[in-house]
């Protein structure tokens, strides 16, 4: 099949086997895609689900047949980071979407500097939908806002759990412990891997203690001083690169 363009839609536009567009996914189709009546395009519903899709004419799409598209991580990949100020994350939710995790959760650590409102959450989530529509991908990760920090972690089996089979890791320059990759490569029995990612004036001690004693290994990104967004997409190139090099 050639490159068809990917656009997300939301559960309440089907009826059937009919889309309804709105007017921003029209304006895009005939606009800026250029699309006119007969053409196909691939429909995502950011669940893991795509279709080819036939236009029908200025508001409506019919599906055609389901489709597999088969461009996702060997196993769930999950990136709890707190955000640096102004709109730096928005890097981060684009970079990790097209990265294919599968959540994303901004944490309110002590020297988080910004404080994401209702607003600025869903302006994240129409990002990721819109990095999900720009490449091969059939989902967006789920995007969540979690407080205090050790929430997000005790979601992924740290309640005294530990033989859920993660991988949890905060990444730390406080104090010395083995690499990010070094640690992903030691270990085989594995189905999900979660990463922590600290704002920019690091974690405090007492964080990194109490994500530790809930299951979540302290590890290097290297010697370099990173910033908040690079280390985030840094950590995740290492999880990926990890995954990609697992044998089918």
């Amino acid at each position: 099949m050639t490159q068809l363009q990917h656009l997300a839609i939301s559960p309440a536009q089907f009826t059937d086997q009919i889309i309804a567009l709105n007017r921003e996914q029209q304006h895009y189709l005939q606009t800026v895609m250029r699309l006119k009546k007969g053409d196909r395009f691939i429909a995502i519903n950011g669940l893991g689900q795509a279709w080819l899709t036939e236009l029908q004419n200025n508001s409506l799409a019919k599906l055609l047949q389901p489709l597999t598209l088969d461009t996702e991580l060997a196993m769930p990949v999950v990136l709890m980071a707190a955000p640096p100020k102004g709109n730096q994350f928005d890097a981060v939710v684009r970079a990790s979407t097209e990265m294919g995790i599968t959540h994303l959760i901004p944490l309110l650590s002590e020297r988080t500097l910004l404080k994401p409102s209702l607003q600025r959450i869903e302006r994240w989530r129409r990002i990721a939908t819109e990095a999900a529509e720009h490449q091969d991908g059939n989902s967006s990760p789920e995007l969540a806002i979690q407080s205090p920090l050790w929430r997000p972690v005790s979601l992924l089996g740290g309640d005294g759990d530990q033989d859920l089979p993660w991988q949890k890791y905060i990444c730390t320059l406080n104090r010395p412990c083995p690499s990010l990759w070094t640690c992903l490569t030691q270990r085989a029995d594995v189905s999900a891997v979660a990463v922590m990612v600290g704002p920019e004036g690091g974690w405090t001690a007492p964080e990194v203690d109490q994500a530790q004693a809930l299951g979540c290994q302290p590890v290097s990104l290297g010697h370099r001083t990173l910033r908040a967004v690079t280390a985030a997409c840094h950590a995740l190139s290492l999880v990926i690169a990890h995954q990609d090099a697992l044998p089918s």
